[in-house]
């Protein structure tokens, strides 16, 4: 791996490369040429993508786009480290594989039959219930 961040220069002649874009640092050469300064580069990226990462992850519960803020860190993440842009690499295959899937002709007929069953079962749900209760709200049902 490229652990120096010389560029990919070294990623690239290892045979590091896939997708046409090398692995390792993205820093401009300025700052990869001074090893203190390229340091202080990465601890800043890495603190602004484990910030951005956090929020993400409690987006999850909340209201808030969180899977996509996380990809936004990991993207961050993915400018200067390796194994960031392994990840994300392992990741948009596994999206364009499971969209493939989902163009399936088979896969799509299979998602309609049980999306139509479940439709069908929650209003017959909620016409037992009307039945029963009337239009009452849960919580002011007496019985």
């Amino acid at each position: 791996m490229n652990t120096e961040g010389n560029g990919g220069s070294e990623a690239a002649e290892g045979g590091a490369e896939t997708d046409g874009r090398s692995l390792g640092s993205r820093a401009p050469r300025f700052i990869r040429r001074s090893r203190p300064l390229h340091l202080s580069w990465q601890v800043g990226i890495f603190v602004l993508g484990l910030t951005v990462v956090t929020v993400g992850v409690i987006m999850l519960p909340l209201p808030g786009p969180g899977w996509l803020v996380i990809f936004a860190g990991m993207a961050i993440w993915a400018s200067e480290f390796v194994w960031a842009q392994l990840v994300l690499r392992w990741t948009k295959r596994k999206v364009t594989e499971a969209a493939q899937r989902a163009l399936d002709p088979k896969v799509r007929r299979r998602n309609t039959v049980l999306t139509t069953i479940g439709v069908v079962i929650v209003a017959v749900l909620l016409a037992v219930y009307a039945w029963k209760f009337g239009f009452a709200m849960p919580w002011k049902v007496d019985q």
